[in-house]
Formats: C-alpha cells, sequence, structure tokens
C-alpha cells in the first residue's frame, strides 16, 4: 500500500478537502434556497445531537487507531496491525447498536423539551442509521491514515459530497410541500445516503489492497487482544474525553441558544431563524479554510506517532512548527476576504446579507481557530490527549458562560453567542500552545510571529487599496472574483517573500510530480 510524506499526505487530504468543501458549499447554497433560514435552522438544531452519537459510539479510535497502526507499521507488524482492526471493529460495532436505540428513544424528549422546537423530531431521527455508517468508516478512516495513505478517504471524502448533492435536490424538493421539517429530515437522509456509498468505496478499497485478512481467526483473535484494547483505549478514552466535551459541546449550544434567546424575549421560530443564519451561512464560510488545517492535523498525527517512536525529537518540533507556519497561512486569507467582503460574497451565495456582521466579528478571532488543528493533533500523536480533553473542557466552561450570559441580553441576542464562540476560540489556542510549551519545551519563535501579524497587514492594506480601486465590485460578481484572485496572488508572493512557508519545503513536492 504506498505511503506518502507528511506534506504529500497533506496535499492530497487538502485536494480532497478543498473539493469536497466546495461541493459542501452547493449543499448547503441549495438546501438555504430550499429550506430558508428555518429550515437550515432545524437542520442545524439536529445536526449536534448526531455528532454526539458519533463521538459516543467511536469513544476516540479513530485517533488511536492512525497512532498504533502507524507505530506497527514502523516495525513491519502485520499481526499487531490486525488485532487493532479486530478489537476497534468489534467495539464500534457494538456501541453503534446501543446509541441507534437510545437515539430512537430519546428523539421525542430531545426535540420537545430541549431544543423547544418539536418540528427538529424528524430530522433527528431520519439520521439515526449514519450513526453505524459512520463508525465503520471511521475505523477504516484510521486504517489508512495510520499507513499514511490518505487517497481512498480523499476520495471517499468527494464521492460522499457528489452523492449527497443529487439526493439533496431530489429529496428537498420531494418534501418540501409537506413542511420545512420533512424537508430537513429529507436533507438528513441525504446525508445517509452520501456515507454509505463513500463506506462501501473505502471498504471495497481495503478488500483490493490489504495485506492482512480480517475475518480470519477473527474470534481468536478478539480473545488474545488484551493488550491492544488497552494500547488503544490508553489515547481513546482521552480522546474521546475531549472529542466528548465537544460533541456535548456543540449538543448543548443549539439549546442554550434556543433557551436563551427565548428569556431575551424571541419567538420560537425567530430563534430557529437567528440559530439557521450563524451556523447556516456565518460559520460554514468562517470554517472553510479548515480543509486545510484538518487535512494538516490527520497527517501529522501518523508522522509525529511514528517519529516519537523512532525517538526523532527534533523531527516532531520542526513538522509542528510546519503546520503552525501552513495552518495559519492558509486562514489569514480566508480571514481578510471574509472581514473585507463578507457583505457581498453572502449576496452572491445565498441572496441574503444577515450574517454580515456576524462574519466581520468573527473573522480575526478564528485565526485562532485554524492554529487549533495542528496543535491539538500534535498532543494527541504525542500521548498527551488527556491535557487536550482538560483544555477543552476548560474552554468550553468559558465559552458557556459568556453565552449565557449575553445571550439573554435582548439587545445582544444572537451576538452574544458569537462573542462567546470567539473567546472559546482564543483560549482553546492559547491552552494547546502553553501545554506544548511545558510538556515538550516547544516554542514559536517571536520572528515567525512577527512575520505571521506582518503578513495579515499586509494582506487587508492589498486589500482595501483593491476596493478603492475598483469601487464597483459590489455589483458585479466577476469583478468581485478578479479582485480576491489578485489578492490571492498577491498574498502568496507575501508568504514565500516572508519565508511563512519555504521553497526549500515545496520543491521536493514538485520534483515528485
Amino acid at each position: 500500500m504506498p505511503k506518502q510524506s507528511f506534506l504529500k499526505g497533506t496535499i492530497i487530504l487538502t485536494t480532497a478537502g478543498l473539493i469536497t468543501r466546495l461541493l459542501g458549499f452547493i449543499n448547503r447554497i441549495m438546501m438555504a434556497r430550499l429550506m430558508g433560514e428555518e429550515g437550515i435552522g432545524l437542520y442545524n438544531m439536529a445536526l449536534p445531537t448526531l455528532f454526539l452519537m458519533y463521538t459516543l459510539s467511536q469513544v476516540g479510535l479513530p485517533i488511536a487507531i492512525s497512532k498504533r497502526v502507524a507505530e506497527a507499521n514502523a516495525y513491519q507488524d502485520r499481526k499487531k496491525i490486525k488485532t487493532i482492526l479486530v478489537v476497534s471493529l468489534t467495539i464500534t460495532g457494538s456501541l453503534s447498536i446501543l446509541f441507534i436505540c437510545l437515539m430512537i428513544f430519546l428523539s421525542p424528549y430531545i426535540a420537545n423539551h430541549l431544543l423547544t422546537d418539536n418540528r427538529t423530531l424528524y430530522p433527528l431521527l431520519a439520521i439515526t442509521p449514519m450513526v453505524p455508517i459512520s463508525a465503520i468508516s471511521a475505523v477504516l478512516r484510521g486504517y489508512f491514515q495510520g499507513l499514511q495513505n490518505m487517497k481512498p478517504q480523499s476520495y471517499a471524502q468527494i464521492i460522499e459530497q457528489v452523492i449527497r448533492i443529487g439526493c439533496i435536490t431530489f429529496f428537498v424538493n420531494l418534501l418540501i410541500p409537506y413542511g420545512v421539517e420533512y424537508a430537513a429530515a429529507g436533507a438528513m437522509f441525504s446525508v445517509i445516503v452520501g456515507e454509505f456509498v463513500s463506506l462501501v468505496f473505502m471498504f471495497s478499497y481495503f478488500k483490493t489492497s490489504k495485506k492482512i485478512k480480517v475475518r480470519r481467526q477473527f474470534f481468536s483473535t478478539l480473545k488474545a487482544s488484551k493488550t491492544t484494547i488497552q494500547s488503544l483505549l490508553s489515547i481513546a478514552i482521552p480522546s474521546t474525553g475531549s472529542r466528548l466535551i465537544s460533541s456535548l459541546s456543540n449538543f448543548l449550544e443549539p439549546i442554550l441558544v434556543a433557551q436563551s434567546l427565548a428569556i431575551a424575549g424571541f419567538s420560537t421560530v425567530m430563534a430557529t431563524k437567528q440559530y439557521g443564519i450563524l451556523t447556516g451561512y456565518a460559520i460554514p464560510l468562517l470554517f472553510f479554510p479548515t480543509f486545510i488545517t484538518h487535512a494538516l492535523a490527520i497527517a501529522l498525527i501518523p508522522n509525529i506517532s511514528e517519529a516519537e517512536a523512532k525517538q526523532q525529537h527534533r523531527t516532531v518540533h520542526y513538522r509542528i512548527n510546519q503546520a503552525i507556519r501552513i495552518s495559519f497561512a492558509s486562514g489569514a486569507i480566508a480571514s481578510v476576504v471574509l472581514f473585507l467582503f463578507a457583505e457581498p460574497i453572502l449576496m452572491y451565495m445565498y441572496n441574503d446579507t444577515q450574517a454580515s456582521y456576524l462574519i466581520q466579528f468573527m473573522s480575526p478571532f478564528f485565526l485562532f481557530v485554524y492554529l487549533q488543528f495542528p496543535l491539538n493533533a500534535t498532543l494527541q500523536a504525542l500521548d498527551f490527549a488527556k491535557v487536550a480533553m482538560w483544555n477543552t473542557l476548560l474552554a468550553t466552561i468559558l465559552k458557556y458562560a459568556i453565552l449565557v450570559v449575553l445571550t439573554i441580553q435582548p439587545t445582544l441576542g444572537i451576538f452574544g453567542t458569537v462573542i462567546a464562540l470567539s473567546a472559546s476560540a482564543i483560549f482553546t489556542t492559547l491552552l494547546h500552545y502553553t501545554s506544548l510549551k511545558k510538556l515538550i519545551n516547544f516554542q514559536l519563535a517571536f520572528r515567525d510571529l512577527f512575520k505571521m501579524l506582518l503578513l495579515v497587514l499586509l494582506t487587508y492594506i492589498t486589500g482595501k487599496v483593491l476596493m478603492a480601486w475598483f469601487p464597483f465590485y459590489q455589483d458585479n460578481l466577476w469583478l468581485l472574483v478578479i479582485l480576491i484572485t489578485v489578492m490571492i496572488g498577491l498574498y502568496l508572493i507575501y508568504i514565500f517573500a516572508l519565508k511563512i512557508i519555504t521553497l526549500k519545503e515545496v520543491r521536493p513536492l514538485i520534483r515528485k510530480r
């Protein structure tokens, strides 16, 4: 099975992530235009419950699988890799069945009492079959990541989005006459179909490329796997803690926002619309660059795990620094572009600019979110998952304290939630960085920090100058595209001129191609 270098694996995942995000935006634009703010709000209120079930059924195993498979593969221990797969499939399969039953049983209570909108019941029930599909997919992704082969999951992501687009068009159009709640359920069912097709693809790839036979002596392998279970759970449980906190946070967020807005005097329909504006329009745009930082994080875990297993400490520090530089470079341009052009971008995408002030406020703070991914991945790869968990917990407590206090203010409303999300992004990133500094003496050089700030300043000035030169960009889509393209071109020049990314790092990739 082909193994890729850190940067090559990152580029494969980044390319797939870019295609997936662009297809994802097509999905969101279609849903927004078909279902409106209310439908998007119902859809996004139900999603966190699914993510919580994901986390509980997977118990942090994808990261543990990636790390342990990478370590075993470093010594060509195929027997160990087989045991890891057998144990992981057994655990996730068993938990999936349990949580499907729980989800069916609890959905009416969650919809009627916690989310304060009984229409969310339909999308909650529609998404239930997704739990086992996602659990098996997660095990296969962890396996391929551990072997540092990023192609299967990259292809699977693209296939999933393409299938989802076709299904959303069909199911939402079919069900929208019956009400937005049924349309939201149709959108959820489209997610299931896309995920199932991508799982079939990954399973086929696994069967044709594997060097181990999982089904042979499955139960005897499981019985003799006590050590493997312990080694997986030593990473999985703290990772689960961290992901569980994040998933519980996402699960509680629409509940607390809905309840807080109700206290502030907003009606149920208005609260759902406001949450839809934030999570359906603003957040997806702000999270767009994370396909790069997420790719870096995925590639970083097996790479650092292998380096640590071989006691290559200098490589570990270099990879962290490299990931931070690339993450910042990928996020800075997005933050500046969204800060300057939020309104026309929203108008051309959704024909709605209500989220523009939210995006403009949050975009500078999301630079911290982009840096979070590689820092968190490094803590996981170095067996400091427990530290990452506590950092996430502290940041979540802060977020909800601010959210409740501010969102209940009638003059702030949903903007109180935005302030809370921004504060949480800063706090989490600083905690992760401080932890790495304390644990492995990692330190970002002041010179690199200065270069990063200078990059943002130069990009912002460039954008303002171009806006002054082309004042009619708001009324002309192609002029806006040209203006942003010129900005990105100059931005790439700044990156290499400031040596945030160097030609030495890029040259080997060009040669390989």
